[in-house]
């Protein structure tokens, strides 16, 4: 499905649609109506079941979303947390060099100078997106994040948060203080960030403000023992740095076991097989639609030793994406906010050691992901339009119908409450035929339609007490009795949780 189609649907079912719609819209900006805020709540949830599942010192914040300008300055992001920007000096529109050249050089231009960037341009004869003009400049760097004056006298100057992450790092020492003194250590938060885009795109996957999904977690590089032999079987989907260098561009199935082998630590590999798992078995991405592409030296952002982006294939976006990202940051953030601070950030371990612990963030973006469900999971089946979504994700697990309202309305309504009683979300239906309503669920991904009919409240019929339930994948319907649905649903879209690491 094209993107304008996809967007249509999403917008037509009223899941998402531009902030300030009747002003004509804000670039790089998106309100979630009731479904989509449904969906994005469920998406959450499963990240939270999953990611703070792993171990039972895993937990969650909810912190500022606004940074006082010695943060940003200590963590490196008001010296390098830039775009290259390009502008045609015919139309003076701008653009993110990474826009101009993605069918020149697919993998983006990380790690390249203002110098390779103009010589792409120049060399294949690059046009402005705008008015098809070969007159685009060379780039220069523009700082993504939007400052902020406050104070009475605006004379102060802050940030809105670029991340997510440096929240966690500004909690890790009271954490430690509340905790149980050990490690690992680990700080999750679902927060917003933003980051002033130079042109938005993609819908989701280029925004101002975004959702993202973080675990950093504070360990000791010297003992961290966690269960490898677990997952050393497992195959994960790689395109490794040394292969791309060599032409290589399709991902290879690579044991966890080999990847240690080649020089990747444990801890590394066992948490990417975790974030494969995650994007595979929870959010149910087909594997041959998933590569971990590892970034070289020049390319991983400035503050990683070993980066791993988890890229989907999505054919509304023509290609692989990135939704989410496993960053070994070593010991930078906590040196650097010591040092910003003028206080040491260290923790004595069992050994006697003083240590500053390094990091391990796993990241997921929301938003990103909401857009990806979407593109693998819609499609047309015969004449209707299908959203194979995982049970525990839909935004509706269930929708009860009447089959006449004037007559089975009253049972439906108080089978609705039961069923919300029992802590599942369940929608009442009664516009329409029978046949509309299930199209309607089919679209939004409902994955199970209750029906009440006169079946089920004769007293003198077999299926007295029983209601007719529909798989929306199979369509097949059965019989089951009322008082049996609660529990059946709720086993449904019960959440996943990974298996515990300690």
């Amino acid at each position: 499905m094209k993107i304008e189609e996809l967007y249509a649907l999403l917008r037509r079912r009223g899941l998402l649609w531009p902030t300030a719609e009747v002003y004509g819209s804000a670039a790089g900006l998106y309100d979630y109506g009731p479904l989509g805020h449904a969906l994005k709540r469920r998406l959450e949830m499963a990240w939270e079941s999953w990611f703070l599942g792993l171990s039972e010192d895993y937990y969650r914040i909810e912190p500022a979303e606004i940074l006082p300008e010695p943060v940003v300055r200590a963590s490196g992001h008001l010296a390098n947390f830039t775009d290259p920007e390009v502008s045609c000096a015919e139309c003076h529109a701008s653009f993110r060099a990474e826009t101009v050249l993605e069918k020149v050089r697919p993998v983006g231009v990380d790690g390249l100078s203002s110098e390779e960037i103009g010589r792409l341009i120049a060399d294949n004869q690059v046009r402005c997106p705008s008015c098809g003009k070969r007159a685009l400049e060379v780039p220069r760097p523009f700082n993504l994040m939007f400052e902020l004056d406050w104070g009475a006298a605006g004379k102060e100057h802050a940030y809105l948060a670029p991340e997510t992450a440096q929240a966690s790092y500004l909690a890790f020492p009271r954490m430690w203080d509340v905790g149980r003194h050990s490690l690992p250590l680990g700080i999750g938060v679902i927060g917003h960030a933003y980051r002033n885009e130079i042109a938005p795109r993609q819908v989701l996957f280029r925004m101002r403000s975004f959702t993202q999904a973080e675990l950093q977690i504070f360990f000791d590089p010297e003992h961290f023992d966690l269960p490898f032999p677990s997952v050393a079987d497992e195959r994960l989907p790689v395109l490794r740095a040394s292969d791309r260098a060599r032409g290589l561009a399709a991902p290879e199935l690579v044991s966890a076991r080999a990847l240690v082998e080649s020089g990747l630590p444990e801890f590394y590999v066992y948490h990417l097989v975790q974030e494969l798992r995650f994007f595979r078995d929870v959010l149910g991405y087909p594997t041959e639609r998933i590569r971990l592409f590892e970034k070289s030296e020049s390319e991983r952002a400035f503050y990683n030793r070993i980066q791993f982006d988890v890229e989907v294939n999505l054919e509304s976006l023509g290609g692989f994406r990135e939704v989410g990202a496993l960053h070994y940051r070593g010991d930078y953030d906590l040196r650097r906010h010591g040092e910003g601070s003028g206080k040491e950030i260290a923790v004595t371990v069992p050994d006697g050691r003083r240590i500053v612990p390094h990091v391990l963030e796993l990241t997921v973006g929301i938003d990103r992901n909401f857009w990806a469900l979407a593109d693998l999971g819609i499609g047309a089946e015969g004449e209707r339009t299908l959203w194979r979504l995982p049970a525990y994700l839909a935004p509706v697990p269930v929708a009860v119908f009447p089959l006449i309202a004037k007559a089975h309305g009253t049972e439906a309504r108080a089978l609705v409450e039961e069923l919300r009683g029992a802590g599942v979300p369940a929608l009442y239906d009664a516009g329409g035929t029978i046949g509309k309503r299930y199209a309607r669920m089919d679209e939004v991904g409902t994955p199970l339609c209750v029906t009440v009919d006169g079946e089920t409240l004769d007293p003198a019929h077999p299926h007295h007490g029983t209601v007719t339930v529909r798989e929306r994948d199979t369509k097949s319907q059965e019989r089951v009795p009322a008082g049996e649905l609660a529990a059946r649903v709720a086993s449904r879209v019960k959440l996943p949780r990974a298996v515990m690491a300690s």
